[in-house]
């Protein structure tokens, strides 16, 4: 599995550098008060990229490190109260606890 998630990445990485290498243009961005940032285009474009991927990950992030401190605490419980008891001697097979029977039977229901 670790190879395919390397391979992956790898895939990613290449595709980014082709893409950055085809696409090494000069591109002026105006910015405010008359202010032009001149750069090549694959600059501008990981810079977005960033901006979409930084919130979205620290979101990601705090909310695995939050259900892993839930699980933790719920499982430290659960080691305190010890082994739950053995169930009770099982019923024969087939049978219906009585608290599932119907009450009524709709006619023509055999």
């Amino acid at each position: 599995m670790q190879f395919l998630k390397t391979l992956f990445w790898v895939l990613i990485a290449v595709a980014a550098m082709l893409f950055a290498f085809n696409n090494w243009t000069d591109t002026e961005i105006a910015l405010w008060n008359n202010m032009v940032w001149a750069t090549k285009l694959p600059v501008p474009l990981f810079f977005a990229f960033l901006l979409g991927l930084v919130p979205t990950l620290l979101l990601h992030r705090t909310t695995r490190w939050s259900l892993k401190r839930k699980i933790s605490t719920m499982e430290r419980a659960l080691s305190e109260v010890g082994s739950p008891a053995a169930p009770g001697p099982k019923s024969s097979a087939g049978a219906i606890p009585p608290s599932a029977a119907p009450i009524a039977v709709p006619p023509g229901v055999a």
